[in-house]
Formats: structure tokens, C-alpha cells, sequence
């Protein structure tokens, strides 16, 4: 038999360093290669993230602009309407066009000034929020009464109605906010009492919780003419009392006005489920 000669070591050795270079340089840009490409996933992740965040909001903005119309109306005017109309469709009750209002006690404000700061207040914080408003007055020097002020409101394409009062008592120390509504046997909107009251609670609730002001609770009220003339839900906020003289100077101040419009829209939003 023949015997094989051996292979110097050296060339042994060169045999084993043109396998193992390979690998080891194969390995070695695998790692980096994997190290690279996981690090270029975490920045693409990363840059990533804000744009989620931006198109989230961007969404619930789309959810409501253009779909939502809200009429607003600033209670009152700077001169009382003493004429009379029918408090509902069809009804022989009758009364005043428009009442004169109340009056701060601490400030010397009128009622019908401070609704239409905050109704303005209102405007621009829903509007910011994407929603369509119409602004039943804009001014103080008007003559609009109750009845034309919720047909207004009708005709503008609004899904809801929001009336803007403040409220008094002959006792200084009342205080708190309150929302009216028409009850169930309403005879002119019952169709709208669960919808209005399902509005005024969310406001009220909300409006509470952003200005601290003390919830005193809903109220059937079927008296309203500003209500009944409504075919659409509608509810009556009374703000807080002028009669009360912290709550007076509190409504006057520009932060809170700007925090109970914010309220308001809060609940607006809620009731929308936005």
C-alpha cells in the first residue's frame, strides 16, 4: 500500500486560516449588519411616534368638524321687550318678549353683558374645537325676543340649542350653577326633554368640575318661551348668581369667563361623545 505524504504544517495551517477568516468575517458582519439594522428599526420607530400621536388628534378633530352646529344665545339685551307673546306654539299663555335681566350686585354689571362675554367666550373655544356656531345675537343694542331667538336657532341647521343666563335670589348667600330643561309632559317639546336633559347634565357636570362652581342640580322648567319655541334639544344655563357678591365678582373676571366657556364646551363635547 502506498503511504500519503504529509502536508508541511505550515500549509496546514494556511488550509485552516482560509476557513476560519471567512467565517469569523462573516460572523462579524452579521453582527454588525443585525446591530445596524436593529438600530435603524429603533430610530424609524422613534420618528414614528409623534406622527401616531399627531394623526390621534387630528382624528378626534375630524370627528367633529363640520359634522356639529351649536346655536348659542346670550340671554337678555341691553333693553327689555315688555310685549307680549305666546309662551308655546298654539298656547294662549302670553309673556314679555324679553325681560330686562338681572344685575351684579357687587359689580354693577347687567346679566346681559356678562352672557354675551362668555356666549363669545363660548364661539371661539368651539370653533377651535371644529364645531359650526351660530351666534343668536352678537351685540347688546338688539330687539329680539324669546320666540325668535329658538326659531332662529331652528332655521340656522343647529343640532342643539344653548341659552346663556345668570341667575338671582333675594338671599346674597345662593350660589351655585343649574341647567333647565322641559320635561317629559312638556306640552310643546316633549319629544325633546330625555335629549335636553341628557344635554344639561353634561354640561352642568363638566361646567361644575372646570370652574369650581357649586352644582345645584337640573330643573324641569316647561315655562321657558325660548324652550318651547324649540325643535331642537335645548337647555338654559344659569351660570352662577349675581346676587351673590364673590360669585358676581367671579364671573366678571376674564380667567374664569374663559374657564366656564371651556366648561361648556367640555359638556358639549361629552354629550356628543367626542
Amino acid at each position: 500500500m502506498q503511504c500519503r505524504k504529509k502536508r508541511p504544517f505550515w500549509g496546514r495551517g494556511i488550509l485552516l486560516a482560509a476557513v476560519l477568516v471567512p467565517l469569523a468575517f462573516a460572523l462579524a458582519c452579521g453582527g454588525i449588519l443585525t446591530y445596524e439594522f436593529r438600530a435603524a428599526a429603533a430610530v424609524k420607530l422613534s420618528a414614528m411616534e409623534p406622527v401616531s400621536k399627531v394623526t390621534a388628534a387630528s382624528l378626534k378633530k375630524t370627528k367633529s368638524s363640520g359634522k356639529k352646529k351649536i346655536a348659542i344665545d346670550a340671554g337678555h339685551q341691553a333693553k327689555a321687550d315688555t310685549a307680549t307673546e305666546p309662551v308655546g306654539p298654539g298656547s294662549s299663555v302670553r309673556k314679555a318678549k324679553v325681560a330686562g335681566g338681572t344685575t351684579g350686585v357687587a359689580t354693577g354689571v347687567p346679566e346681559y353683558k356678562l352672557t354675551l362675554a362668555v356666549a363669545k367666550k363660548l364661539k371661539k373655544e368651539l370653533e377651535k374645537r371644529g364645531y359650526e356656531v351660530c351666534m343668536i345675537r352678537n351685540s347688546n343694542q338688539v330687539n329680539i325676543s324669546n320666540k325668535e331667538r329658538a326659531q332662529k336657532a331652528n332655521k340656522s341647521g343647529s343640532d342643539i340649542y344653548i341659552r346663556i343666563h345668570a341667575d338671582a335670589s333675594g338671599s346674597s348667600s345662593v350660589k351655585g350653577a343649574s341647567m333647565l330643561y322641559p320635561s317629559a309632559s312638556n306640552p310643546y317639546v316633549k319629544n325633546l326633554s330625555s335629549a335636553s336633559k341628557r344635554l344639561s347634565n353634561a354640561i352642568l357636570k363638566a361646567y361644575c368640575k372646570k370652574t369650581g362652581i357649586q352644582n345645584r342640580g337640573l330643573f324641569k322648567r316647561d315655562d321657558l318661551t325660548g324652550t318651547n319655541w324649540s325643535k331642537i334639544p335645548v337647555t338654559l344655563i344659569e351660570m352662577g348668581f349675581m346676587t351673590n357678591p364673590a360669585e358676581d365678582r367671579k364671573m366678571q373676571r376674564a380667567s374664569m369667563q374663559k374657564k366656564m366657556a371651556q366648561g361648556i364646551a367640555d359638556g358639549i363635547d361629552a354629550y356628543f361623545g367626542y
